[in-house]
């Protein structure tokens, strides 16, 4: 073999990835794990406990009575996108009120968040929602669509979560890696958007 083509096989590549961090938020039972399991590339990481007697007591299982576990730090995978030269990193949030303290660690350095929502209990998405407005932090909300639960549109969820109009809103199945892969796409679209429009202009304005 020609030691020139074995040196440029060998030379690293001249465009590499991208890392970007993306926060799965929402309520309690949403689906941030299964969302982050059925996407992710790796072998996921999952902070998954047995719900006990004592825990059922604190969180709220209105809805969700089946649930056997929760997340109580974070769940972790990642999704590489070659074409674009992408590899998004996720960080799942856990759900439950007692452990919000974790989210402004988890949040440093993301650059746009999925809020996913359960319709059948949309007051569970205020404070995911409340949270990332506060923070200026691009979010898209993703609705997971749960076998029998009712089909919102976008207005009315926008109503419902007083998202602002340029909040995108995109329906999906959390357990299906299509679906969650162009809720991923409509997060880094929405970022990279916030990020052009509010990047200065040449004169300094």
């Amino acid at each position: 073999m020609d030691s020139r083509t074995s040196d440029h096989a060998s030379d690293p590549d001249p465009f590499p990835f991208v890392p970007l961090k993306i926060l799965v938020a929402g309520g309690f039972g949403v689906g941030k794990t299964t969302l982050v399991r059925a996407v992710s590339e790796i072998t996921p990481v999952t902070t998954e406990a047995l719900i006990t007697t004592a825990s059922a007591r604190l969180d709220r299982l209105e809805g969700v009575e089946a649930k056997a576990t929760t997340t109580v730090a974070m769940d972790f995978g990642r999704i590489s996108f070659p074409a674009h030269k992408l590899k998004l990193y996720l960080w799942g949030t856990p759900g439950q009120d007692r452990f919000w303290f974790m989210w402004d660690e988890l949040s440093l350095g993301a650059v746009g968040a999925v809020v996913l929502i359960d319709t059948r209990r949309l007051t569970d998405s205020f404070p995911a929602v409340e949270y990332f407005l506060d923070r200026d932090l691009p979010f898209v909300v993703a609705v997971n669509e749960f076998d029998g639960a009712y089909r919102y549109t976008a207005a009315e969820i926008a109503e419902a979560l007083a998202l602002r109009p340029d909040v995108p809103i995109v329906h999906c199945d959390a357990r299906l890696a299509r679906s969650v892969t162009d809720v991923l796409v409509a997060v880094v679209r929405h970022s990279l958007s916030l990020a052009t429009t509010s990047a200065p202009t040449p004169n300094g304005s």
